[in-house]
């Protein structure tokens, strides 16, 4: 079993939690994740796209000449779509584009895509922030000490945390979920992940116990 070394807000290694990757999850399936990416923008999409028919195009409905006799070709009224301001044939209309992939998928996609992280060196565990009052200063010297600076960075805490939520929420690229809001669409659009050690003990616990 591996593990993963634990830093401090200084960026020095603390200590290790043991993480077995492949108990977290199988290795990565691009096309899974790449199906949950995809259903995630699309329940983003709000849908409210429209423009006109001809039915809706204001206008008379008077035929604008006579069948024949004028030489030229015949022609309806002026709403008709193939004339400059008419209707659209076929209109956009507003709707749902919003789908949802099975449970299991969902799931084994966020393991695979936080397994990724790991294996790609893009993921760090911090012992824990030491913040008394919302500072959005401290938290990015954090996260510069740690190497996290310059790049999107998602901050995974155990729960819901106001001040670190509210220390981090002003720094450009990063952004801050309770782990049991994690998903493979938070993780895979930010550049590196950093885990408060008490999310990771719970993920690793989890695993765990689902292992045997």
């Amino acid at each position: 079993m591996s593990t993963v070394p634990v830093r401090n807000e200084a960026g020095e290694v603390i200590g290790e939690i043991p993480l077995d990757l492949d108990a977290i999850a199988p290795p990565v399936n691009r096309q899974l994740l790449h199906d949950a990416v995809v259903m995630y923008e699309a329940n983003r999409r709000v849908g409210t796209v429209q423009t006109k028919s001809r039915g809706m195009v204001e206008g008379s409905t008077r035929k604008l000449y006579r069948q024949k006799g004028t030489g030229r070709a015949r022609a309806g009224m002026r709403r008709t779509p193939v004339r400059r301001g008419g209707g659209h044939t076929f209109g956009k209309k507003p709707r749902d584009f919003g789908y949802r992939l099975p449970k299991k998928a969902l799931r084994l996609a966020t393991r695979m895509a936080l397994r990724s992280k790991f294996e790609d060196e893009q993921a760090v565990v911090l012992d824990a922030f030491s913040l008394q009052a919302p500072r959005t200063s401290h938290v990015a010297k954090v996260l510069a000490a740690l190497g996290l600076a310059g790049a999107s960075c998602l901050i995974v805490t155990d729960g819901y945390t106001p001040l670190v939520y509210k220390s981090a929420r002003n720094i450009p690229g990063v952004a801050v979920l309770p782990d049991k809001d994690l998903n493979a669409y938070a993780l895979l659009r930010h550049r590196n992940v950093l885990l408060l050690r008490p999310a990771i003990e719970k993920l690793a616990a989890v695993q765990q116990a689902a292992a045997g």
